[in-house]
């Protein structure tokens, strides 16, 4: 019980730094493009991780490689998404993998799980739903952040079964968060040359004024060489369903954060929903973790 709270705490740490990442990637959107923001976090985070390939298990670099490629999808089409919808919708569709984690867990993988969980799920479902309402009609870029959620659903589901095979010798998360941030920067670079032809971008790093070079600084060093290693410590403690709802917490840390440093302000709606999450978060803990179907 205290190994499982632990991973709680990593991954609350985790939800709380994504909840902070909105005012710097709004002050970095004025000056670079979304592809370019994720080449510069995770070249950043990859010079802090590369030293720790030495010594990597065979098993580390095999998950982590294809971690890092589920999660850069999820990214990828996360941001896209972003660009042809509203910020609002785009938090609201990703936090669908509160919904979408146990459905993929159930149609794939055999699991069941209790009525309190799916109690909880509708819980931070309906609370997200009163966070983030808009009545605009579905378009593309909706579409493509389902789709991002979809494959973000299967990194948090990967690195679940990742903790189940490798319990007997549990793998290092540095290292895992080290072979992730390899293939996020190359599959960007990858993106950015089809894109363009050329790097040639990077010299006007230089001139970035020193507040957006230090919101840069945040992205690569706390919200991805922190983030990323913690949460792959945190789900070898926790299952993949009880993550996804904290994970549903992220909306609550952005709006918190939004009032703090942007002056916006929630309603009583906003309110409610915010209220909804915790309360869901905590009803979590009201039953056991989930069985399999031949359990």
């Amino acid at each position: 019980m205290r190994t499982e709270r632990s991973g709680l705490i990593a991954l609350l740490i985790v939800t709380v730094v994504w909840g902070t990442t909105f005012p710097a990637m709004k002050l970095l959107s004025a000056q670079l493009d979304a592809l370019q923001i994720i080449w510069l976090r995770f070249a950043i985070a990859l010079v802090v991780l590369l030293p720790l390939w030495l010594g990597m298990h065979r098993n580390e670099r095999r998950w982590g490689t294809a971690l890092g490629l589920l999660l850069f999808l999820a990214f990828w089409l996360q941001i896209e998404g972003l660009a042809r919808t509203s910020s609002n919708r785009n938090a609201f569709v990703t936090g669908l993998n509160v919904l979408v984690v146990p459905l993929i867990a159930m149609l794939a993988l055999g699991r069941r799980y209790g009525w309190q969980l799916w109690a909880a799920c509708a819980m931070a479902f309906a609370g997200m739903a009163l966070m983030f309402h808009e009545n605009e009609p579905w378009n593309l870029g909706d579409t493509l952040t389902l789709a991002s959620t979809v494959f973000y659903a299967l990194y948090i589901l990967a690195l679940e079964e990742c903790a189940r095979r490798t319990a007997a010798q549990p793998l290092r998360a540095t290292r895992m968060a080290a072979a992730q941030a390899t293939v996020m920067a190359l599959a960007s670079t990858a993106l950015l040359l089809v894109q363009s032809g050329n790097m040639d971008w990077v010299r006007s790093v230089a001139h970035l004024p020193a507040d957006a070079l230090v919101a840069l600084l945040y992205l690569g060093l706390l919200a991805s060489v922190v983030v990323v290693t913690l949460q792959a410590w945190g789900q070898q403690r926790v299952d993949a369903m009880r993550s996804a709802i904290v994970f549903g917490l992220e909306p609550v840390f952005a709006a918190l954060t939004a009032w703090v440093l942007l002056g916006e302000q929630l309603g009583w709606a906003g309110l409610s929903g915010a209220a909804l999450i915790v309360a869901a978060l905590v009803f979590t803990q009201l039953q056991p973790s989930p069985r399999t179907a031949g359990a």
